[in-house]
């Protein structure tokens, strides 16, 4: 796809290569620069407690999992026969609350390991807009559909947010100096909020994150590129708030040309091939011809793994 403008985007002196170890957390486009990484087979680990809207509760999950600070009794609701946390997404709740505990808690070893061994975090933040637990105070990452008269509804500030992602850096970086850290703005617009709503969300999120000098972390413009190099509606799905396909092809396209390492090109277009191969359907599964497809398609893929050993088809 060709535009006859692009938003100019600096080519990272570190990009991601084979042998580097990536941490995607964040929002729902998380997600979805996350599908790419594992299509492609790159080391990534994407939202071990599920989507993360918003920067107090990305930064929340990162001081737990590095202070090593347990979920116990305390730190779950129950709601429908239902345990929750609500400092994580729904999919982690469960009708036994000895197993969500035991989940949580292993999800903090997974996250802090992981963060603790990544060459490159990437940070993708979704809305500006947060709920109150009113019961504790208490900012939440999600309110698994608990009344909403339970919940204070508020929008950061630009100072609150800046405060968060510093803190969030801090942490990661005390554990992990040498990790790069990218942060992008998720395109996915928040229309339940309400449509300016849904623009002051994303405008406190820019000019916080625009508050940093480059040298705190790396900016991809994700947000940008969906609305501005790609504003037709025809790049988005049948909601009309997320990109399609389409649109997360082109974006992840241009994160390719800044943050993957030239030398990944030729990996990337060989496991593209071979992830084509494995998705064909063969019209007589025990011919020959069918055989011998199958023999020479493992071969490619023992010659990509004796060179790549943690790729895994």
């Amino acid at each position: 796809m060709e535009f006859t403008t692009k938003i100019p985007i600096p080519t990272t002196e570190n990009p991601i290569r084979y042998d580097s170890k990536i941490v995607s957390l964040g929002s729902c486009f998380a997600v979805n620069i996350a599908e790419k990484l594992d299509y492609f087979k790159f080391q990534n680990r994407c939202n071990p407690f599920g989507i993360l809207f918003h920067p107090m509760a990305i930064h929340e999950i990162i001081r737990r999992s590095l202070s090593g600070q347990a979920f116990t009794d305390e730190d779950i609701v129950n709601h429908n026969d239902l345990w929750h946390s609500l400092d994580v997404h729904s999919e982690l709740s469960h009708p036994d609350k000895e197993t969500i505990l035991n989940h949580l808690n292993a999800a903090l070893d997974d996250t802090r390991e992981s963060l603790q061994n990544a060459t490159h975090l990437i940070l993708t933040y979704g809305t500006a807009w947060v709920y109150r637990y009113k019961a504790s105070q208490k900012i939440v990452a999600n309110c698994h559909k608990i009344p909403q008269s339970q919940f204070e509804k508020e929008l950061l500030s630009v100072e609150t947010i800046a405060e968060s992602i510093a803190q969030t850096i801090q942490l990661v970086r005390g554990c992990n100096p040498n990790c790069r850290i990218v942060v992008t703005i998720s395109p996915v617009r928040h229309i339940k909020d309400g449509f300016i709503e849904n623009q002051r969300s994303k405008a406190h999120l820019i000019a916080a994150i625009h508050s940093f000098g480059r040298e705190a972390f790396e900016y991809f413009p994700s947000y940008e590129i969906m609305m501005d190099e790609l504003r037709d509606y025809r790049f988005y799905a049948s909601d009309m708030l997320h990109p399609n396909p389409t649109a997360i092809d082109y974006i992840w396209e241009r994160f390719s040309e800044t943050h993957i390492h030239t030398t990944a090109a030729p990996v990337m277009l060989e496991i593209d091939s071979i992830q084509k191969a494995l998705r064909h359907k063969p019209f007589q599964a025990k011919s020959l011809a069918h055989q011998d497809f199958l023999v020479k398609l493992n071969s490619r893929i023992a010659e990509l793994q004796a060179k790549f050993p943690q790729i895994n088809f």
